[in-house]
């Protein structure tokens, strides 16, 4: 189980509306998380490398990753993330409103932690964000 108090989360999403949904469940959640937002793949690989703009970004216990971005999509820049030595530990969990099996698919393969189709109604949302930051702050053991 993890011990840690505050949890941080990095964001990779694009549209603003589920991205307040996020922050929405998150305040409801039983875990204390601090949540880092970025709006594409390039600002992501700044944050977790600690480059412009993101010096002090702290290494995120878990990361959200939504698969349709602007630039490069979720799949490269996951690809990215399991490609570098430090950071190929972080659990990162790709949110996606497609369900179609080529990208579960692909997801898998590049090395995700898990896949979920972004549900479309709010509550539902709401209860999928909240699945995935019990399991992975509740149940699971994150690396240190």
């Amino acid at each position: 189980m993890a011990s840690k108090e505050i949890h941080d989360i990095l964001l990779v999403e694009d549209d603003l509306g589920d991205a307040g949904l996020v922050r929405i469940a998150l305040r409801r959640s039983r875990h204390v998380c601090r949540l880092h937002h970025v709006k594409d793949g390039g600002e992501a690989m700044e944050f977790l490398r600690q480059g412009k703009g993101h010096a002090q970004a702290p290494r995120p216990d878990l990361i959200l990753l939504d698969l349709n971005l602007p630039g490069r999509n979720g799949h490269e820049i996951l690809e990215d993330i399991r490609a570098d030595t430090a950071l190929c530990s972080i659990p990162v969990v790709m949110l996606s409103t497609s369900g179609a099996e080529r990208d579960v698919r692909k997801a898998y393969a590049l090395g995700a932690s898990s896949y979920v189709s972004k549900p479309m109604d709010v509550e539902a949302f709401t209860a999928a964000i909240h699945s995935i930051e019990d399991f992975w702050f509740g149940t699971a053991q994150l690396p240190p």
